[in-house]
């Protein structure tokens, strides 16, 4: 499977070659492309109409691996958009969309649900309940690609019928997504937030269209991406408040997140050679250097996103350190507290016992997550090839898939995750990996690893049950 995205740029329309300071807007839009660590750029531009341009999207479809991507050359954008869905590492079906449903026919409509795309519009389709709408970029993942092919191909023969009223050439990508929602796929919506992309139709509106990509400060955009929404309340506020000032300076050291995850790794050992000294100022020494190994470990996720440097192998690696450099940890606590007794041997107050059994349920928590989140994603990927509901593309009305509203105690979660106070709770009875550092530390450099491993083991397990129903709640709901 590629791990680069191919990109049919349509340059059909006649507002492709409307001026601009960098030439046409074509031109524009081609040296953005360029900017981005794509496959390749297939330019569709022989006039024939509608449903030429449909069929040779199908012809490419079929013949290409690896995600594809369709995008109008009328298209005035910020290169950050584009990044945001040209080079997401999932590589999958997604679509850029904007806030608010304003519509028009440069703007369709579209319904989100769940982070997907549940209704999308054109000028023959509409969409009821309509919360956002499509900015024109659709990229296909490789699984999809065949349906994305018969779509094009079956949207073509309706354009040549005349039965989907009087779409024009212009058209092409918003019917696209139609086809694609209509068809079952999960398209997911990624949003625009901040940022501009825009189709435009005459010099005037280019104009404006492209000065107003000044008004917004890409860099600063960029480097906010970075930063993990939804961490927990200790990342947030204690670590990711400061560490996104180390980006900048990180890229421009050449540094790659494996390297920052490496150095992660030397300090959570070295924190542990001081843990293991057992003294106060051991301790002490230890907590600082735990800390400061956490904030490398924020980092490196940060610096991915910013340079853009995703693989599998980071992946992989960032996980397997936090378990190394926490273990690690747990054994150097362990051996200064024995290093600190009277008689420094053995296995007193069961300190051995209690730093194994910290260990046997952070596994246990661990497996727990990730086996509930790779049944789902396989649970999602069964539906969408046995369970697939196909809507005709002839029906102008789409009245959609309404969301069941959720009852019980996933309703009154939703309504309690409205408080701040309540939701920063949620985020902390979990246990995550920076309340954990923040514990061990505090506790380590207070009292003595003892406590630290009772600590972890009383609010572990609390945190362990409340996942447990949370997945089981979920499940039946």
């Amino acid at each position: 499977m590629s791990t680069t995205t191919s990109v049919v740029l349509l340059a059909t329309t006649p507002a492709c070659r409307l001026s601009c300071a960098d030439g046409t807007l074509l031109d524009r839009l081609a040296d953005q492309l360029a900017e981005l660590p794509i496959r390749d750029v297939q330019v569709v531009s022989a006039g024939g109409g509608l449903a030429a341009d449909l069929r040779g999207i199908a012809k490419i479809a079929r013949v290409s691996s690896g995600a594809v991507a369709v995008l109008p050359a009328d298209v005035v954008a910020h290169t950050e958009a584009l990044a945001a869905l040209l080079e997401h590492p999932a590589h999958d079906t997604r679509a850029l969309v904007a806030g608010g449903a304003a519509g028009g026919p440069m703007r369709p409509p579209v319904r989100i649900e769940g982070g997907k795309i549940a209704a999308a519009g054109s000028s023959f389709h509409t969409v009821p309940e309509a919360n956002a709408s499509f900015a024109g970029v659709l990229q296909a993942g490789e699984a999809d690609l065949a349906t994305l092919a018969d779509v094009a191909e079956e949207l073509a023969e309706l354009a040549e019928a005349g039965r989907l009223g009087p779409v024009t050439p212009v058209e092409a990508v918003d019917l696209l997504l139609v086809g694609l929602v209509r068809s079952g796929v999960r398209v997911r919506a990624a949003a625009l937030g901040e940022l501009h992309c825009n189709r435009v139709t005459g010099q005037a509106s280019a104009d404006t269209a492209v000065s107003r990509l000044a008004d917004v400060d890409e860099a600063r955009v960029r480097l906010d991406g970075s930063v993990k929404s939804g961490d927990g309340f200790f990342a947030t506020f204690f670590v990711s408040s400061w560490s996104r000032y180390l980006i900048r300076p990180a890229a421009a050291l050449k540094l790659t997140p494996n390297s920052v995850t490496g150095i992660s790794i030397g300090l959570a050992v070295l924190s542990a050679v001081w843990f293991s000294a057992g003294t106060l100022g051991g301790r002490l020494l230890g907590a600082v250097l735990l800390y400061l190994s956490f904030v490398l470990d924020c980092l490196d996720g940060q610096l991915a996103r910013y340079t853009r440097s995703f693989s599998p192998l980071g992946a992989w690696a960032d996980g397997m350190a936090d378990r190394l450099k926490e273990y690690v940890v747990y054994v150097g606590l362990a051996y200064g507290y024995v290093a600190v007794q009277p008689f420094p041997s053995g296995n007193p107050a069961g300190i051995w016992f209690l730093a194994v059994a910290a260990m046997i349920l952070q596994s246990v928590r661990h497996s727990l997550h990730f086996s509930y989140a790779g049944s789902v994603a396989d649970a999602g990927r069964v539906g969408a090839t046995w369970a697939r509901p196909v809507r005709s593309l002839l029906e102008p009305a789409d009245a959609g898939r309404r969301r069941v509203p959720r009852q019980g105690v996933l309703r009154f979660a939703q309504r309690m995750e409205r408080g701040s106070v309540v939701h920063w709770l949620r985020k902390a009875i979990v246990l995550p990996i920076g309340e954990r550092m923040a514990l061990i530390a505090v506790t380590a450099v207070l009292f003595n690893a003892r406590v630290t491993f009772l600590a972890l083991l009383g609010w572990g397990s609390v945190a362990a049950l409340y996942q447990l129903a949370g997945r089981i709640v979920r499940s039946v709901e």
